[in-house]
């Protein structure tokens, strides 16, 4: 696959002959490696199909195999080509022609038209709370209206979006290598904006993802993007140039009580601005997840609030149908990431984005390593029959209190037949304005959407070579051997149906990605010309654990499956014992069941996202399946048994062998009474040894702070706010970090992480106070026995 994607071979030749490469370079990579082509010839998945039991119909006709020929372009690479005139000195400002050249629909009349909405002119006319009659004049309210609509959005003005795209053009190819978009994908998502509205819903990598998205669809000609800004993170100054440029922002009142008048108000604006976008067919995007930085639960609670007015649109007849599109953008290093906690939580100011834009590009000046970029356009659906389907998949749910506080206590050994309720993210006014059923059908519909696009997110080289790094050769490995493995861990990712965000030779693609790496790596000579590469101790590994977090997704069923038989085996087999031991034990299909369904009940929904529309049990069937299909477990029949192949002696009119899919009633259990007579071995896989310690070792971290999480509790100072207990138990990973060199738990994210869950769990429990909402020691948990209790439930899953 040397040339898999179209511009970024000339691209990373560009990148790797530029300038003079240090010794140490030249000498461990120009003696003993040649050029190979390591991946599976010319194969690439497509990526992004939509849900089959929710949206079939769409799944049907917003896809053709032919788009999958088009190839990728290169977004930013503009030439001559690009523009209508020809000649040397169309060479030299063909970024200025280009922008010229954008077309830009004006929209001079949309406040009109919004104060002619029937929202609007109900306020104004008194026929509804909050609007004049109850002590307002309507001149007032009309100000007030056209206040808070200042506050929304404004007029796009097509100069300055000409000239914030010229500049942006320039300060983009400082900054990337490329930024690669599938040209099939965008003919879907073009086919798809013919047929009505269409709403982007996005990943959150950086606070330059509301920018360079309408940047990309800009120039493939899909118009000017509306996008929906968290106003916490810009401020006035910032907010008020994003405005003119296509931003949204909600106002303040709109998080007001139901009952204020001042909330009504806002939110009927809101509504009448959300009407009158999907009317005039104005792509909006969305962002999903919160933006990076402060620990927070992952689902952003202003784009479930977005999501809300669209959904409502919908429900009110407004408009017949809105076409959703996931969306995701993946880079080899983040370029802004704030991982100060300290410092994320600040906005961003128009003065302080331009120094930090003056500073990227000081630093850029003569790098030869340049972030490459990848965006990713999924299967388009419809929101309407998405409404029509989901329905039907909702079934009862329990808190992780009642479904695994009495197993781990020992009170029980049955998990229950239920599903497992779990929301992070706070709700926001504009949602609790909508009707119940609706607010759980955003909830529901963001987390699928946000599941859609993470599976169709790129891994790019960078989160390859920090998961070999972290999880398989953390004390060093040499070179040759990590380019063999680096090629090894591309293709397993590809045959999961994960698509890479890189391609070229080899060589070129480690010499890329360990000079992207190269503040926490080291590099030593050894004889023979090679080299050995070793992660830098310290909190560099923190780093690499955020870089390799990115492949998760696509080894997360074997990861959870893993780390459920190595707690089987625990119990059974030393840990340091030899690997006979472990393949000689046989596992029931029963006790795998029971053992991932705990592990599944235990680990967030914020990493596993799995789809609404899939129960626990369908999930876990899953993930016996791929550590069959990878070679890690092998079917083992018992003496006397009759095969699992053998079919021919079963009765099928005593009993139907098929069900509607994601229907697991109680007739289910029949199944899993079948199941008891079958078996499994665990078994090495003939190319990596190691597979099965590798796939539980990615879940390491989590599970390590929240061992620690347990271990805590009887040293932490309790009552405290959740701040203050997350610094408190921060602190105390920090101290361990450095004790045992386990610096990739480290992290504000999974210590957050680590409280809300035992908050779930009804391990600890939260209490309003005048100070606020204060955390206390649950009684149950108060001892120290219940407390060891939970730390070994957590321990049979870590793989030491």
């Amino acid at each position: 696959m040397d040339t898999v994607l179209e511009s970024q071979p000339q691209s990373q030749q560009r990148s790797s002959h530029n300038g003079q490469e240090t010794s140490l370079w030249s000498s461990g990579f120009g003696m003993k490696l040649e050029a190979v082509t390591p991946f599976l010839g010319k194969y690439r998945p497509f990526v992004g199909l939509c849900c089959q039991t929710c949206t079939p119909k769409s799944w049907e006709s917003l896809f053709h195999r032919s788009i999958t020929d088009l190839g990728f372009c290169n977004v930013i690479l503009v030439k001559e080509e690009n523009t209508r005139f020809r000649g040397w000195l169309v060479r030299r400002l063909c970024y200025f022609l280009w922008s010229l050249e954008q077309h830009i629909t004006p929209c001079q009349d949309t406040p009109q038209k919004i104060m002619e909405s029937p929202g609007v002119q109900n306020l104004l006319s008194g026929r509804v709370p909050g609007g004049s009659g109850e002590g307002q004049t309507p001149d007032f309210v009309k100000k007030e209206v056209q206040r808070i609509l200042g506050h929304i959005q404004a007029p796009p003005r097509p100069f300055l979006l000409r000239l914030f795209s010229w500049a942006l053009l320039r300060f983009l190819n400082h900054l990337f290598l490329n930024v690669q978009l599938h040209k099939g994908q965008m003919k879907m998502v073009h086919k798809a904006a013919q047929a009505g509205p269409l709403v982007l819903l996005s990943t959150h990598k950086s606070l330059l993802d509301g920018i360079l998205l309408p940047f990309v669809l800009l120039s493939q000609g899909l118009g000017v993007l509306r996008v929906a800004w968290d106003p916490c993170t810009c401020s006035p100054a910032l907010r008020a140039l994003l405005r003119h440029l296509g931003g949204l922002f909600l106002p303040p009142e709109a998080e007001l009580p139901l009952d204020s008048s001042e909330g009504i108000l806002a939110r009927t604006v809101v509504h009448a601005v959300m009407e009158q976008l999907l009317v005039s067919e104005q792509p909006l995007l969305i962002f999903l997840e919160e933006p990076p930085g402060a620990p927070r639960a992952r689902l952003s609670a202003q784009g479930q609030a977005w999501l809300g007015l669209v959904v409502h649109a919908i429900q009110s007849g407004i408009v017949p149908d809105v076409t959703l599109v996931p969306v995701a953008i993946t880079y080899d290093l983040v370029p802004d990431a704030p991982y100060d906690r300290h410092h994320a939580s600040t906005s961003l100011g128009l003065w302080t984005g331009a120094l930090a834009v003056l500073r990227k590009l000081r630093s850029c000046w003569g790098c030869n390593h340049k972030v490459c970029v990848r965006v990713h356009l999924a299967q388009p659906f419809s929101l309407q029959e998405y409404i029509i389907n989901a329905r039907s998949c909702w079934v009862g749910r329990q808190t992780l209190e009642h479904l695994l506080q009495p197993i781990v206590l020992g009170q029980c050994t049955v998990v229950p037949d239920t599903e497992k309720e779990q929301e992070w993210t706070p709700t926001t006014g504009l949602l609790l304005a909508l009707k119940e059923e609706d607010q759980l059908l955003v909830r529901r519909l963001s987390r699928h959407v946000l599941n859609a696009s993470v599976a169709s997110s790129a891994v790019m080289s960078t989160a390859i070579m920090a998961t070999l790094l972290l999880f398989k050769h953390s004390k060093g490995v040499l070179l040759s051997q990590l380019l063999g493995e680096f090629s090894w861990l591309t293709e397993e990712t590809l045959l999961r149906g994960f698509d890479v965000g890189f391609s070229g030779q080899l060589r070129c693609l480690a010499q890329h990605t360990l000079g992207l790496l190269r503040e926490h790596v080291v590099l030593l000579h050894v004889h023979q010309g090679d080299l050995v590469v070793v992660p830098r101790p310290g909190p560099g590994l923190t780093h690499l654990a955020r870089l390799s977090a990115e492949l998760l997704p696509a080894f997360l069923s074997e990861a959870v499956g893993a780390c459920a038989v190595w707690g089987l085996l625990a119990g059974r087999v030393p840990p340091e014992g030899p690997w006979e031991l472990q393949g000689i034990e046989l596992l029931s299909q029963n006790e795998l069941y029971h053992q991932i369904l705990l592990l599944l009940h235990l680990l967030p929904q914020d990493l596993l996202l799995l789809q609404p529309c899939q129960s626990s049990y369908c999930y876990c069937q899953e993930v016996l399946d791929r550590l069959i299909q990878c070679g890690l477990l092998v079917a083992e029949e018992t003496p006397g048994s009759r095969p699992a192949c053998d079919t021919g002696r079963r009765r099928l009119s005593a009993k139907l062998l098929w069900k509607p899919s994601g229907d697991f009633t109680d007739s289910d259990s029949d199944d899993f009474k079948e199941a008891e007579g079958r078996y499994f071995r665990l078994r090495q896989q003939s190319r990596c040894p190691d597979f099965f310690l590798f796939l539980c070792r990615l879940l390491n971290p989590l599970l390590k702070v929240f061992a620690q999480a347990a271990t805590f509790l009887h040293l932490g100072k309790l009552p405290d706010t959740e701040s203050g207990y997350m610094e408190q138990l921060l602190q105390f990973l920090q101290n361990s970090a450095q004790e045992e060199g386990i610096f990739e738990c480290a992290d504000p994210n999974l210590a957050i992480s680590a409280i809300w869950t035992f908050r779930d769990l009804g391990v600890l429990q939260q209490m309003p106070s005048p100070e606020g909402p204060q955390l206390y020691l649950s009684p149950t948990f108060a001892s120290q026995d219940n407390q060891g209790k939970l730390e070994q439930f957590i321990r049979q899953f870590i793989c030491s």
